[in-house]
This record gives structure tokens, C-alpha cells and sequence, in this order.
């Protein structure tokens, strides 16, 4: 579903009929003409910012349900959101200090049940380079004098100059049943992540585990038992609309994804499990495990369609005018930095053997069109350093259909021969990196349940028309680990470093055994050197590398 871009507040934005829910940018708002206008209609009081109706003491106030989230920054923007448990209006403030005292911009969105009361709301015309104060309350529409306690949150805009910069990255929340735990401290990944005070999140896919139901208990192996907070919503796996939706309510259930939501910025993309594992759109719902699962519906597409939608209305995410529902997109973080968010699951091919010689239909990983539009983008990038955020490795390999032992669910296929199926599109990427002379490529991911860095080298590889390079895979946040995967030599991938379970402990092991994963990306502004370390739930640094950059 699009994103709601909030409307600018003004004198005549304030008067009934221009309160329609069109979107578009917001403007700056004139105090003294909202203070007027307002003030004609109801009782306003001005406390350190924009006026507002008096903040009735009335039990039953808006509330803001799920916390405050931000995401998409860039030097002179960033997306916010909010959900509310009724129709109401959000009253957004966005200022350079916590205190309020002047302003910078001001804006408002509707909140209503076609978007389950979320909204998201752009705001611009920022400052470079800030650290920035949000606050949000909310309006009841039905009783206009009636406004909710507010909540303050925080994000840095990307600098114009060439400041050090850092940000984390990891995927995969609430997977395998492994849920809120409270007694054991909940998500406690997220906390780790938060005491590093990162400019933003790269989230790399698996943002929920839609058919991974949440069990009240959960033994572990070693004969404890986890339990979990539980919602009726995670009873089952999702195929309605407010099912999918209930999957994202719950991981903003605990406290330590609240508290750094509130303070980190997100970039977010999807995987799998948004939907269900392993799919492909178009894919009959008959997979042995499917039915295991007892799905109701008979086609993936239709469940990614409400999944989508969902998704969209929980992430603080922009808009993408050309296409409503598009995941991938560059972020832009200053000079040192472009990100370039993909999505390797929304045009793909079918999940099958991946044996073709020839590209086509069956082969699409990326598909032609966001493959054009990666080319363009990475050509016409001025920035220093050039991330990749996949939501998939490229040279691990990953079985569609566990049942069966059979299938090729990401890119490499296992044959460690010439390029086939899916790697026919990475081998023509990587081949036109090199020749369009495209610098300072990195490529980050999650998605296998544990961490390692990957050296690509074409000495070493079967197709050798690229430049070395390197891919960093880290998770999950908090899901069982798994691991490590085969490599796949297509591409000449060197396991330089990994962590995973070792074959005594096992598959599938708990949060709490400690084998959850982040990575951290600091880049030096007077260097321009890149540095990369693994990390883990009790940041303790496993492994670390320096990059530095070549010119042009």
C-alpha cells in the first residue's frame, strides 16, 4: 500500500475543505496563521511550538499503540510513523532540539481503519547533518478537543559534507517460534544495537515471521522452557490482512524494539517470511511443508498481496510514485554513501533447479527492471561507497523445499560450475560493475540465521569477469540460528570468517544461547575508510576488516 505523505498545515490547509487525505509534500507551517486560524475554532494553547487544541484529561484519549518510528532519512528528510487505536488526526513537530522551543516543521495526517489508524508522514526541508526531535500526538477526529499524550523520538539527517558516518545492519525478527520472552529480557539484540547509537538500521528482511505462529512455550535444548508473550494473531499462520498486520503489532510489543525504533532510524526490506517461507510469486500453495501448515488459500500471490500491504503500513518507508508497493529504492546518506535497498523475491522466477544456459523468464532473480534500474543508479552514484543491501546472500546455498531436499530458493544452485539459472543475472551485474567502473561496491545481507564475511575473488572463480569485492552476512536479531551453508564457487567466494552453530550444538538454537548477529559499518570522513565488524547479542566484536577506497 502507498504511503501516506502527510499535507502542509496552513491558514487554508487548517479550513474544512482542504482536509482532505490526498497526499502530498509537507511545507513549513506559519505559526501566527495556524494560532489564527485555529483559534476560530477551538480552545488552543501554545506550549513551545505550534499551537494545539487543549489536551483534554479525559480518560479516553487517543492513544499511540505501538510506539514511534522513523526511516528513509536523508540529508533534508525522513519518513515518521505512528498508529493510533481510533480515526484521528497526527499532529507532528520536528525541531533541532528536544525542547521544542523553535519549530522546524510541522505537519498532520489522517489515521484511519483502511490503514489499520497507521500512518506515515514525510517531512522535509531539513537541515543537513542534525540531529532532529520528533514529537507526535493524536487528534480525535470525532471529538477534535480531544488530543492524546504525545511521544518524542529522534533521528540524525544525512550530512552534505564528508562526516564520519556508521550504521548497523541484520534481518530476521521473531522466527521459529522464538518470541517475547520477557523474563529473559525480550529482543536483546536490539538493545545492543541501540548503545551504539547508530546513524540508521539497515533491517535486511524477515521484519516478521508470518507463518511462524508464536507458541505460549517452547523447549529448549538444553530442557528449559521459553515463553512467550502471545497474541491471538500469532496463534496461526497469517492469511488475512489483520493477521499479517497482527504479526508486525506484535514484535512492537517489546520493550527494547520500542525504545530503539523511538531512537534509530530504519531502512527496511523484505524476504520471505512476510509472506511464507520460500516464495515465489505466483506459486501454488502445495508444498509438502504448506500443507503441513494447513493454508487455507491457494496461491501465494494473493497472500504477498495483503502482505504487501501490511508491510507498508508498518514501515516508515517512502513513496514510490511509479510503482505503489516497490521495495527496492536508493537512500542517499551524504557523500560517502549510497544505499541501494534490493528485492530479490517480488519478481523472480519460479523456485526450481536453476540449470538454465540462457537468461530469461524462468531465470529472473532481480528482474530486468530493477536490474536497469540498479545499472543506472550505481553509474550515476558520486557517492564514496556504494552498499548493496540484499535481503539474500549470493553464493550460499539455500533449498526451496526441505521436504524434498530439492530446488534453488536464492541465487547459487550448487554446482560450482559456469553461471546458470539465477547467477546468469548476478554474473551480468557484476560484469557491468567492472566495466562502467563503478567503485567501491559492498554488499550486505542477512537472512541465513548466522554471520561470516565472504572475499569474492575471479582467480578463484568459474566466471571471472568482475572485480573483487566483498559481502558481509549478518543475523538473525532474534530467531533460532542455523548454519553454516554451503558455499557455492560460481563466483570464487572465500570464507574469510563465520560463526554458526557447531555440529554438537545443533540447528535451530535459542536467542538465548547468544548466537544472534549485527554487523557495524563506520566510515571515516577524513579517510574515507570503511570498516566492517561482526558483532554479537553481547557486542562482543568477533571480526573486523578495514576497506579502503579506490578513487573515482
Amino acid at each position: 500500500m502507498p504511503v501516506r505523505i502527510s499535507r502542509p498545515i496552513s491558514s487554508r490547509a487548517m479550513s474544512s475543505s482542504a482536509m482532505s487525505s490526498s497526499t502530498m509534500p509537507s511545507r513549513a507551517i506559519s505559526r501566527r496563521r495556524f494560532l489564527a486560524t485555529a483559534a476560530a475554532s477551538t480552545t488552543i494553547t501554545a506550549v513551545g511550538g505550534i499551537a494545539r487544541p487543549y489536551l483534554s484529561r479525559a480518560a479516553d484519549r487517543p492513544l499511540i499503540t505501538h510506539g514511534i518510528q522513523s526511516g528513509d532519512v536523508s540529508s533534508d528528510s525522513a519518513v515518521i510513523w505512528a498508529r493510533t487505536d481510533r480515526p484521528a488526526r497526527m499532529l507532528a513537530e520536528v525541531a533541532t532540539t528536544d525542547s521544542f522551543k523553535t519549530i522546524q516543521r510541522a505537519v498532520y495526517v489522517d489515521a484511519l481503519p483502511d490503514s489499520d489508524f497507521t500512518v506515515n508522514a514525510l517531512i522535509d526541508g531539513l537541515p543537513a547533518g542534525q540531529d532532529m526531535f520528533y514529537r507526535i500526538r493524536f487528534e480525535d477526529l470525532n471529538e477534535p478537543t480531544i488530543v492524546g499524550e504525545a511521544k518524542v523520538g529522534r533521528f540524525r539527517t544525512a550530512p552534505s559534507d564528508r562526516r564520519s558516518i556508521a550504521f548497523i545492519w541484520s534481518g530476521d525478527t521473531a522466527g521459529q517460534g522464538w518470541g517475547i520472552d520477557e523474563a529473559r529480557g525480550g529482543m536483546r539484540t536490539y538493545a545492543t544495537m541501540l548503545r551504539h547509537r547508530p546513524d540508521f538500521l539497515i533491517h535486511s528482511g524477515d521484519n516478521i515471521y508470518a507463518d511462524g505462529p508464536i507458541p505460549a512455550e517452547q523447549k529448549m535444548p538444553n530442557g528449559e522452557i521459553w515463553k512467550n508473550l502471545i497474541t491471538e494473531d500469532k496463534a496461526k499462520p497469517a492469511e488475512t490482512l489483520a493477521e499479517f498486520r497482527g504479526n508486525y503489532k506484535y514484535n512492537l510489543l517489546d520493550k527494547n524494539v520500542l525504545a530503539f525504533n523511538a531512537e534509530i532510524p530504519i531502512f527496511s526490506q523484505w524476504d520471505d517470511h512476510e509472506v511464507l517461507n520460500n516464495w515465489w510469486p505466483g506459486e501454488p500453495l502445495t508444498r509438502t511443508e504448506l500443507q503441513r501448515k494447513k493454508y487455507v488459500e491457494k496461491n501465494a500471490l494473493l497472500l504477498a498481496a495483503r502482505a504487501s500491504r501490511a508491510f507498508h503500513e508498518y514501515m516508515p518507508m517512502r513513496q514510490t510514485q511509479a510503482e505503489a508497493g516497490r521495495v527496492y529504492r536508493k537512500i542517499s546518506y551524504g557523500p560517502l554513501l549510497d544505499v541501494f535497498m534490493l528485492d530479490m523475491r517480488s519478481y523472480r522466477g519460479p523456485n526450481a533447479e536453476g540449470m538454465e544456459e540462457k537468461y530469461g523468464r524462468s531465470t529472473h532473480f532481480l528482474g530486468p527492471t530493477q536490474v536497469a534500474w540498479l545499472k543506472r543508479e550505481l553509474i550515476n552514484s558520486q557517492a564514496t561507497w556504494k552498499v548493496i543491501a540484499a535481503d539474500m546472500p549470493i553464493s550460499l546455498v539455500v533449498v526451496y523445499d526441505g521436504d524434498r531436499k530439492w530446488g534453488v530458493e536464492a541465487v547459487a544452485q550448487g554446482d560450482n560450475g559456469p553461471a546458470r539459472g539465477r547467477e546468469l543475472e548476478i554474473a551480468d551485474l557484476l560484469s557491468f560493475i567492472k566495466h562502467a567502473g563503478v567503485n567501491n561496491t559492498v554488499w550486505l545481507t542477512a537472512d541465513v540465521h548466522y554471520t561470516a564475511a565472504h572475499r569474492y575473488d575471479p582467480s578463484k572463480a568459474a566466471f571471472q569477469d568482475f572485480e573483487p569485492f566483498w559481502e558481509f552476512v549478518s543475523g538473525p536479531i532474534h530467531s533460532g540460528t542455523f548454519g553454516p551453508n554451503a558455499l557455492d564457487n560460481t563466483f570464487g567466494p572465500q570464507q574469510v570468517y563465520v560463526k554458526a552453530p557447531t555440529e554438537a550444538q545443533g540447528q535451530n538454537l535459542p536467542p538465548s544461547d547468544g548466537l544472534q548477529f549485527f554487523g557495524h559499518v563506520a566510515i571515516d570522513g577524513a579517510t574515507q575508510v570503511m570498516t566492517v565488524t561482526l558483532r554479537d547479542v553481547d557486542d562482543h566484536a568477533l571480526w573486523s576488516t578495514t576497506i579502503e577506497p579506490k578513487p573515482g
